[in-house]
């Protein structure tokens, strides 16, 4: 029951665009490099009985179930219970060769922002938890709150969730926790931050939105690896292979941006400087010289996809 749940709760993300840069139809070796409940993959797999794919995912718990959703298929899936910034090790470790397509999409699955008891979302009262990856211990988004100091709070609210209201959030969690009051759970946190920023009636997302999304971000050290692995990923991407990003923030945009313009040869240094330090090499074409954003069609049936945006590149024969 729980399986049949999260798959009719789950809608993949600009599904039909992905497919349209990956070409699945053609038949090849895919990589889902976050898995999720598997909507992307399953949609991989339909296009062709010549397709294989393997899934990565460090959500035991959506690995799992995207099992039970892909069964099906047989051998021509393979499950990695992993972080995608091991893509190179696990492509490697699956001997299928060098991938047709890789493409990650970084949003936090349904299943997580539905999870009553993970912390993803100020929904419901639970621990602020919000590790994607529980089975590899790491701190919690409340031991977090607990050991950094307001500098240091104020900082990651900032730059990871771009919330203009950082500092005065850091101080008053601060004070909170020297008064002996720790936040410890979703609601105490969301309640602290909407008394503390005092948005207007007609704003469209709560105002602990942005708070939630970087204390996300620092526990998981999402942006850490994003770099790395989209150059690893072309690295073992066979030639006129396809990357496939969606990114759900400006800072994740950002860096699949940037990313892709240094491995397209576009130097990213800054202009006085007398040498290129960056290490532009052309090594793809940019597929989306904007980023696909999805019809509004999709954004009215799933909000979720409101602020999804699709990049993608094709490697270069070296």
């Amino acid at each position: 029951m729980r399986e049949i749940e999260a798959k009719n709760s789950h809608l993949s993300v600009l599904l039909n665009e992905t497919l349209e840069f990956l070409q699945p139809e053609r038949g090849g070796f895919f990589v889902d490099a976050t898995l999720g409940l598997g909507g992307h993959s399953e949609a991989i797999l339909e296009s062709s009985p010549n397709t294989n794919v393997i899934g990565i995912d460090q959500d035991l718990e959506a690995l799992n179930l995207a099992k039970q959703r892909l069964a099906g298929f047989g051998s021509q899936m393979q499950f990695f219970h992993g972080n995608f910034s091991e893509i190179g090790k696990i492509v490697k470790d699956a001997k299928k060769g060098d991938p047709d397509g890789i493409l990650a999409d970084l949003g936090v699955s349904s299943l997580q922002l539905d999870s009553e008891t993970r912390g993803f979302s100020f929904r419901f009262d639970a621990p602020l938890d919000m590790r994607m990856n529980m089975d590899e211990g790491g701190q919690t988004a409340a031991e977090l709150l607990a050991a950094l100091n307001q500098d240091e709070l104020a900082n990651i609210i900032y730059k990871y969730g771009e919330e203009r209201h950082s500092r005065k959030i850091a101080r008053w969690i601060i004070e909170k926790r020297e008064k002996g009051e720790p936040i410890e759970t979703t609601f105490e946190l969301a309640e602290l931050v909407k008394r503390a920023v005092r948005t207007g009636k007609k704003d469209k997302i709560h105002p602990a939105t942005k708070t939630f999304q970087a204390l996300r971000i620092a526990v998981n050290g999402e942006l850490d690896i994003l770099e790395q692995f989209i150059t690893d990923s072309v690295d073992i991407l066979k030639t006129k292979g396809v990357l496939a990003i969606i990114t759900f923030h400006s800072l994740e945009d950002r860096i699949v941006k940037q990313a892709f313009q240094r491995l397209s040869g576009k130097c990213q240094c800054p202009p006085r400087m007398p040498q290129c330090i960056c290490g532009a090499v052309k090594k793809v074409e940019i597929l989306t010289r904007k980023p696909v954003i999805p019809a509004e069609s999709e954004r009215n049936q799933n909000p979720r996809s409101r602020s999804a945006k699709l990049r993608a590149c094709r490697k270069l024969d070296q």
